[in-house]
């Protein structure tokens, strides 16, 4: 039912193997290497489902689009130094952004392909992803352990459009991490130097390199956050970037006379027509968001009628709009947002987690549990494990209820503090012991006694303390019973037993333990 997070197994490859080095196939150079291509590969494949579900999943309204960016990606990725398994797909996100996880697994959002201007300059972002997969620069990462150890302390991903990003758990941990690291000023030279030379070997005027490179810089300097979360955090600009992409490029153009280097303007305008036809609409999905976070429910809720009006066949405008009715408990008016969305993309982890919760919240266990583990089979969060503990714990599961609190617990935030109470008052009743010590001693008169210490933030009743002590060479027994003991204190309970007068004893000679406790409503 739950995922191992791959990052575990990762760390103990790392513990366990034998440091060896590898020629970088695309730089050449002998490299550290914990990790196989075979586990390059099995990583990519792995981790590219959650990493697109967690920065706004494929953008399927428009496929002709994601067909289009895949044909110049894989014409890139064909004269690469390197045979890998590439896919490149666009992502329903307005942060202009691009990543690659190892094995060739690369994605694009739509906020970036709206602010090029030529096939040639996506031929640049992607030929520089390309590169990331290619020359390794995730797997090297992860054998340095700067990608390893945070996938296992968990860490907010950058998706602004994502209300659920700061709770990713489990299996999604690790993609999380690897495609909003910020990489080494060594990577990203090594990415634009080689992702040049790959435009150059596929047909593309390098020259859109250097226009796209002076375009972020020049919107670096001028734009909202949004851009600095997006592709600015892991792939900061600046002028020394341009700078060296321009000597590459005069290096390269006396080689390249006479060739027909191509640009791509027209191709390009063709292919992103549609978001230019419709980028009034998506206008509105971002107010909406921007409204939302002034606390603005009723701007935003407008925003999204009128774009959905515009393009009723976009699913991300109903499931927003389902996110902000959840919010007001309108649960039913929420759940048919939620299955609008549904009707137009089954494939979308927010709308099953936000529906899930919203039957739960109706009392309609049987629908939100189904809702809910589809959810994490796409992408599984605090939030969902969180609520599907809750609806086992109502079914009497404990076992199960403690374990998918226990998986909310690994996030950040107050949902993770919520699952780690939850997770906590049932195992204080199940395993006492871990949480209540009974600290036996007796006093000068050989009265014996227990300090009981409640380590738990929740107040306990009915404490049952049982004492054993061999007293004049015979076992003696008593029970007694607390009736309340506060969060994180003790407190002083006699045993009722003593030693004989002139009996010599021990600390070996007395034993006592907390057998049962409740915590206290």
């Amino acid at each position: 039912m739950f995922q191992k997070n791959l990052a575990t197994g990762l760390l103990l490859l790392a513990s366990t193997a034998l440091a060896s080095c590898a020629v970088n196939p695309v730089t050449g150079r002998n490299e550290l290497s914990l990790v196989s291509e075979a586990q390059e590969r099995a990583i990519g494949a792995e981790q590219y489902g959650p990493s697109r579900q967690s920065q706004g999943g494929d953008f399927n309204v428009d496929e002709a689009l994601t067909n289009y960016v895949n044909a110049v990606g894989q014409r890139i990725a064909a004269v690469s130094d390197r045979d890998l398994d590439y896919e490149f797909v666009v992502l329903n996100n307005s942060v202009p952004n691009a990543w690659a996880l190892p094995g060739g697994k690369i994605a694009v959002n739509r906020g970036l392909l709206t602010e090029l201007n030529s096939e040639a300059e996506l031929a640049a972002v992607l030929g520089h992803e390309v590169v990331h997969a290619a020359a390794r620069h995730g797997a090297q990462a992860i054998t340095r352990g700067t990608v390893l150890q945070s996938a296992l302390v968990v860490g907010a991903i950058a998706a602004r459009d994502n209300d659920y990003a700061d709770y990713i758990v489990g299996a999604g941990q690790l993609g999380a991490q690897l495609i909003t690291q910020r990489y080494g000023r060594e990577a990203e030279r090594e990415a634009d130097y080689y992702g040049i030379q790959y435009m150059v070997r596929a047909g593309y005027d390098p020259r859109a390199a250097v226009s796209l490179q002076e375009t972020f810089v020049r919107l670096s300097e001028g734009r909202a956050s949004g851009w600095l979360d997006g592709l600015f955090a892991s792939h900061p600009p600046s002028k020394e970037r341009v700078m060296n992409n321009q000597a590459l490029v005069d290096e390269l153009m006396p080689g390249l006379q006479g060739r027909d280097l191509e640009t791509g303007e027209v191709r390009y305008r063709q292919a992103l027509a549609f978001l230019q036809d419709n980028a009034d609409a998506y206008d509105l999905f971002d107010e909406a968001h921007s409204a939302i976070a002034d606390d603005d429910f009723d701007i935003a809720l407008l925003n999204l009628d009128a774009a959905i009006d515009m393009l009723p066949a976009e699913p991300r405008f109903y499931g927003l709009k389902g996110d902000i009715l959840l919010y007001q408990d309108k649960y039913s008016d929420a759940v048919d947002a939620y299955d609008d969305a549904i009707a137009l993309d089954d494939n979308y982890f927010d709308y099953y987690l936000g529906r899930g919760v919203s039957y739960a919240r109706l009392g309609q266990r049987t629908q939100a549990r189904s809702d809910l583990e589809r959810s994490t089979a796409l992408l599984p969060t605090a939030v969902a494990m969180n609520e599907l503990g809750k609806i086992a714990l109502v079914n009497n599961e404990r076992q199960a209820a403690k374990q998918y609190f226990l998986e909310a617990a690994q996030a950040q935030g107050q949902v993770a503090r919520e699952a780690t109470l939850s997770f906590t008052r049932i195992d204080l009743e199940d395993n006492p012991r871990a949480y209540l010590n009974a600290e036996m001693y007796a006093d000068a008169e050989g009265r014996i006694y227990a300090r009981v210490s409640n380590s738990s933030s929740l107040p306990v009743e009915a404490v049952t303390v049982e004492f054993a002590a061999v007293i004049g060479g015979r076992l003696g027994r008593q029970t007694r019973t607390v009736s309340t003991l506060g969060g994180n204190s003790a407190v002083t309970v006699s045993s009722g037993l003593r030693f004989a007068d002139g009996q010599p004893w021990s600390a070996d000679q007395m034993q006592a333990s907390v057998v049962s406790a409740r915590v206290r409503d």
